[in-house]
């Protein structure tokens, strides 16, 4: 009887073991590994400077998306300084990363409004405006959570959103959902993970 469950101890050992050669393991990322979902794909919109962008203008560099509003008191303003930090650390791989910011308030984020406020961040960031048209499928294909809360006039409004981004591999396929507050050192050491091809 020993030798028995020996033998099927032994059988479901080589099993495991051809099984975890079969299956390579996941890169060790902080974040959430959404890699292979079926949404948060593509967009068609235009930057701040007028041009029409998709992922694929963005070809070989890593993507990280962050929905928001200029008039954003503190989590916006907050993202975008540490994405910009995340730039810093990861020293001579900069040039490879691509921050996109999403506005949220089209009504208010002119053209004009974008570019200053991705002037406070880093010269290479961009942000994409939908029109209001777009902006509800847009938000749905993200799975972003937005809704206005009227101010006391009628341009005072803010908005509550989802505080989190999304990050693309240098492929344009979405692989990690971030969520506020990671920091930009965990961030930078996913960015890295994906920047050597995993």
């Amino acid at each position: 009887m020993t030798a028995l469950l020996t033998r099927r101890k032994a059988a479901l050992v080589a099993v495991s073991l051809v099984l975890g050669a079969c299956s390579p393991d996941k890169p060790p990322f902080r974040g959430i590994d959404i890699t292979g979902a079926d949404y948060a794909r593509d967009f068609k919109l235009a930057d701040h400077n007028g041009q029409l962008r998709s992922m694929a203008d963005f070809r070989g560099r890593v993507v990280v998306i962050f929905f928001g509003f200029a008039q954003c008191p503190d989590v916006c303003p907050t993202a975008m300084a540490e994405l910009a930090e995340v730039k810093r650390l990861l020293g001579a791989d900069a040039d490879k990363l691509q921050g996109l910011f999403i506005t949220l308030d089209p009504e208010r984020d002119t053209p004009e409004v974008l570019k200053a406020y991705m002037g406070n961040f880093d010269p290479t960031f961009l942000a994409l405006r939908p029109t209001p048209q777009e902006l509800p499928d847009l938000a749905k294909h993200f799975k972003i959570f937005y809704k206005k809360n009227e101010g006391k006039t009628a341009g005072s409004y803010t908005l509550d959103h989802t505080a989190a981004s999304y990050v693309f591999d240098r492929q344009g396929r979405v692989r990690l959902y971030t969520r506020h507050g990671m920091g930009p050192v965990a961030l930078a050491e996913d960015l890295k993970i994906l920047l050597k091809g995993t």
